[in-house]
């Protein structure tokens, strides 16, 4: 896989790719003769896709009961529903707000691993599809949920639980919450099989579109 790398005097830093890192069967061979085993998860980004559409579904109603729970919600308020009518606008501005969101998400992933500015095992990208952030450090089961869930977790709960409390929520807010919600199904779908598969006191490890994991020192 061709990377642009960014690097300084004194050490190994961050990396910038534009490609999805690919599945390893060198690396995966190594890993597997150090005890590693390989998570149960989808092998393609269309079956992850669709075995997140639940996850979309629950997000959204989480964020929409955070969002009920403490200001008058009702789907007038969203910008793009006017009376009984839905009106899609897309103007160079959305664009925008949406690309900001998209950025925004994956520095939320990003900023929660460990030592990641100067991480050499540490992705960060842009493709067609969007950006996103990829590590290959070894993390534990705690902080890989964590990160998964981070985006979800700020963007679309506490960022409008904030916002309502305080009665800044608009429409137009009101759409990036939910669609920052929908676009965090995949991230959340990856927290749920990890909850499900890895012992607690495990370590993860990825191997580009693929992860592992082991028991850790107790």
């Amino acid at each position: 896989m061709e990377r642009l790398t960014t690097s300084f005097q004194g050490g190994n830093f961050i990396k910038f790719s534009t490609k999805i890192p690919k599945f390893n069967e060198q690396s995966h061979s190594v890993l597997m003769k150090e005890g590693w085993k390989p998570l149960k998860e989808p092998k393609s980004l269309t079956n992850a896709a669709l075995l997140s559409v639940p996850f979309m579904v629950i997000n959204a109603l989480l964020s929409i009961g955070i969002i009920y729970c403490y200001s008058s919600f009702s789907m007038q308020r969203f910008s793009f529903i006017k009376g009984n009518s839905i009106i899609l606008t897309i103007d160079l501005g959305v664009v925008l707000v949406i690309l900001l969101m998209v950025i925004i998400h994956e520095l939320f992933h990003l900023i929660f691993i460990p030592n990641f500015l100067k991480s050499k095992d540490t992705i960060i990208g842009l493709t067609c599809f969007g950006a996103f952030v990829h590590t290959e450090q070894i993390i534990t089961k705690a902080r890989f949920m964590f990160i998964s869930a981070a985006p979800f977790l700020f963007l679309s709960i506490l960022f409008p639980l904030i916002l309502a409390i305080f009665g800044f929520l608009t429409g137009k807010i009101l759409v990036f919450i939910l669609f920052n919600a929908l676009g965090a199904s995949v991230d959340i779908l990856g927290f749920f099989l990890v909850f499900v598969q890895v012992p607690k006191n495990a370590i993860i490890k990825s191997n580009g579109t693929r992860t592992y994991w082991k028991m850790g020192a107790e």
